[in-house]
């Protein structure tokens, strides 16, 4: 396979070593050449004329589903979504079934992810099967290979619990990825306000976000560790997350494309590909999560691909599963920001390549002399009609089907091999 590239005339892209300019960008043997090393005298060329050459692309919050529910997405499927979508590294939730909680499990989805055509960065979880009354076994995680601890899916009920979680995984130089809901709030299965009155359907308070960023964030504050806070969707979260930063607490936060995109009114025909936790809320709520992306309130935008078969989403609203997919629309829902610039190109590539990485401690989010060469192509003005048949995901539970969307990944490099290209 051949891993020595001359990728020539793209609009290189790398915000940690503060550049923006056209020019060419060598690869040899699976890296970014250094300074000192020539072009062999035969290297395959790739023209990036018209693309943006950024660092490969992190999806800090992907849900993978193997072990335990394959029908809906395994490592590889979610993998060759990740790299049509641009990533070249995504970081899996352990609410798989068993629940990565354990070394076996960990060194199970590492076995698995072998083969995938991206890197695959394993989460473990905070409590022993997501139960919430009994840490997991950090270190022993850590060992195996995770680079994260989360009980996402769930809230950590207990405080306590999750003020020990916090300390523990500092030992190990772990960040707590939390998911904030207080579930005594949380029982309906909308955004609470006029839309679900008028479609009569129960509807989940902002509040039951808010209430538990604001936990988070004081435990952090008190014990002087880290946290993140997972797809944030509420004005007052963003507000909560500003002020604890402004006081330097040691939090980052991320949101997902579907919050800075559609809201609750998105509901309104019942369909059960708009139905997600935390819900789609008010458009201020929106316009919130935009400012946020823009003033680095939010560090970074990931995800939360949820695949579901049609057995759980073809149901009655009430009845079906929370979750989008998402690996494959996010560049170009966020493209769509700085088209409207509410954020810049450089702001992009720092939300989806620098930040995951540098939170998650993954070294990637760079096309530093040296740097394992993972890259991404991305062409801002390419359009294409997003269809059910073009879904590489085992799933296709997305609002965005029949969308016509502007901004795609031409081609996708993970340690200098080609995992995806649209290019001629």
């Amino acid at each position: 396979m051949n891993t020595t590239w001359l990728i020539k005339n793209g609009r290189i892209i790398d915000p940690v070593n503060h550049t923006d300019q056209i020019r060419d960008l060598l690869v040899i043997d699976g890296r970014i050449a250094l300074p000192e090393q020539a072009a062999p005298p035969k290297v395959a060329e790739i023209d990036a004329a018209g693309c943006w050459v950024v660092p490969g692309l992190t999806d800090m919050h992907v849900h993978l589903r193997e072990p335990g529910e394959e029908y809906k997405e395994d490592i590889l499927s979610g993998a060759r979504a990740a790299a049509v979508g641009g990533f070249t590294g995504v970081a899996c939730m352990p609410n798989t079934k068993p629940v990565n909680d354990c070394r076996a499990v960990t060194a199970m989805i590492l076995a698995c992810a072998a083969q995938a055509a991206v890197r695959v960065y394993p989460v473990g979880a905070i409590s022993k099967g997501l139960e919430g009354h009994q840490l997991a076994e950090f270190g022993e995680m850590q060992a195996a290979g995770v680079v994260a601890v989360s009980d996402d899916g769930r809230p950590v009920r207990d405080s306590q619990l999750m003020r020990r979680a916090l300390e523990y995984a500092s030992d190990f130089g772990l960040i707590v990825i939390a998911h904030c809901e207080e579930e005594s709030l949380s029982s309906g299965v909308m955004n609470e306000g006029a839309m679900s009155t008028r479609l009569g359907l129960k509807g989940i308070p902002t509040a039951a976000e808010s209430i538990m960023v604001y936990r988070e964030i004081a435990l952090a504050e008190f014990t002087g560790t880290r946290v993140h806070i997972a797809h944030v969707s509420t004005a007052m979260s963003v507000d909560l997350i500003r002020s604890a930063k402004a006081r330097g607490v040691q939090v980052t936060a991320e949101t997902a494309p579907h919050y800075f995109t559609l809201t609750d009114a998105a509901v309104a025909e019942y369909d059960t590909h708009t139905k997600m936790n935390p819900p789609l809320r008010s458009v201020a709520d929106r316009e919130a999560i935009q400012r946020a992306l823009a003033d680095g309130t939010l560090d970074a935008i990931a995800t939360d691909h949820a695949p579901h078969s049609i057995l759980e989403k073809e149901t009655e609203f009430d009845a079906a599963a929370n979750g989008i997919i998402g690996l494959e629309t996010a560049l170009p829902l966020a493209l769509t920001l700085v088209r409207e610039q509410v954020i810049d190109a450089k702001r992009l590539v720092e939300l989806m390549a620098v930040n995951p990485a540098a939170i998650l401690g993954i070294p990637a989010g760079t096309l530093s002399p040296g740097a394992t060469a993972d890259i991404t192509l991305i062409d801002p003005e390419r359009e294409f009609l997003y269809t059910e048949e073009q879904v590489v995901s085992k799933s296709r539970n997305t609002p965005f089907l029949g969308w016509r969307l502007q901004g795609r990944a031409m081609l996708t490099m993970v340690g200098g091999a080609i995992r995806h290209t649209l290019l001629d």
